[in-house]
């Protein structure tokens, strides 16, 4: 192999690789990323063997050939390289040599018959995206899938299409958030299918710095492929059902109040300083008069007492919640201001984007006791 390529493309593309790989100890060859030279192209692959991310970036090939090297160190190298041209090839110890105009280096490589094959996805199931829909969707969403694996399919994020529309769904089952984009062009299927969230995640990170229009998702039965531009990411499907959360969102509300996103989530971190002393919990009450309290019980630390001005609908209404959830939905939700739909103190508390025309948002928190 020996080829010639831009620092800058070969920093972008290994960064991106490298957020499938992890340290594995077991299987040396994953945590080396795969570099194979082909046609006009520099080919990049990296796997843990739940996710796999492949991507291609241009280059003068010289002599096509393929070789693995460790991504930790190799990723290291190149960023501190300057962004100039760097000379790649491999000799038949498999050995990567870089080179640039004021350095050249050696790097021990792994052979390419070592690395896992990445799986290919069948096309039966295709829809398309737009990438800011779906960079919104995974922001507002992805934080609430629960952190263990103690409930698999709460780790995920289920993916829910319908024709013309997908819902992105994740909840740890204290809260919940639901957000629903619509497709380019509507499809002659329906499906479910649950995506570990982690994946969810870098997905997000990838596309946040993409200039791509469009994302194409292709979904089979066990795996679910995502292409962004010249990015392949490939990810397994969390077997399962998942709960069937419509059950549990309120059907009507007693008490509607508009704040604004800043000055409320100001007001919870302040209030949240003295709640953790008692788990988080918060009490928030609503009177008609157009006010919000936010307080919290006395703690060994102190106690704090708040209010904000909103628009209020409704009756008198009061409900305790986990402050931490409260302020995750105020940093991720991405609007000035935010409506809250209260029905008793035993009923989950909706929060909603008070300016969407269509309701296309939407997170629930349970209850705590008062």
């Amino acid at each position: 192999m020996k080829l010639v390529c831009l620092q800058s493309d070969l920093d972008n593309a290994l960064n991106i690789v490298g957020k499938a790989i992890n340290q594995n100890t077991t299987l040396p060859v994953l945590n080396n990323v795969l570099l194979k030279a082909e046609g006009s192209n520099l080919h990049f692959s990296g796997t843990n063997l739940e996710i796999a991310i492949q991507c291609f970036i241009p280059a003068e090939v010289k002599i096509e050939g393929s070789i693995t090297v460790p991504a930790k160190l190799l990723i290291s190298y190149i960023s501190l390289l300057k962004d100039e041209k760097v000379e790649l090839s491999v000799d038949d110890s498999f050995t990567l040599l870089l080179k640039a105009p004021s350095s050249q280096t050696k790097i021990k490589g792994i052979s390419p018959d070592e690395f896992p094959l990445i799986p290919t996805v069948s096309k039966d199931s295709v829809f398309v995206v737009a990438r800011k829909d779906l960079d919104t969707a995974i922001s507002q969403t992805v934080f609430a899938a629960a952190s263990n694996t103690a409930r698999p399919v709460l780790s995920g994020i289920l993916f829910d299409l319908m024709k013309d529309a997908l819902k992105l769904v994740a909840t740890d089952s204290y809260r919940l958030a639901e957000k629903k984009v619509h497709l380019k062009t509507a499809v002659d299927f329906d499906l479910q299918a649950i995506v570990p969230a982690r994946t969810v995640a870098e997905l997000g990170k990838i596309i946040g710095k993409s200039a791509v229009e469009d994302i194409e998702i292709t979904v089979s039965k066990n795996q679910i492929l995502f292409v962004v531009g010249n990015t392949r990411m490939i990810s397994r499907l969390i077997e399962g059902k998942f709960p069937d959360y419509e059950k549990i969102i309120p059907k009507s509300s007693k008490t509607k109040v508009e704040v604004k996103t800043d000055e409320l989530s100001l007001v919870v971190r302040r209030v949240g300083l003295f709640a953790r002393e008692n788990n988080n919990n918060i009490k928030c009450s609503v009177t008609n008069d157009g006010k919000l309290t936010i307080s919290t019980d006395e703690t060994k630390v102190g106690e704090e007492k708040a209010e904000l001005t909103g628009k209020v609908e409704g009756e008198n209404n009061k409900i305790a919640l986990n402050s931490q959830y409260l302020l995750e939905v105020l940093n991720f939700i991405q609007a000035d201001e935010v409506t809250f739909e209260l029905d008793d103190k035993m009923s989950p508390a909706v929060i909603r984007i008070t300016k969407e025309k269509e309701k296309t948002y939407m997170y629930i928190i349970m209850p705590l006791k008062i």
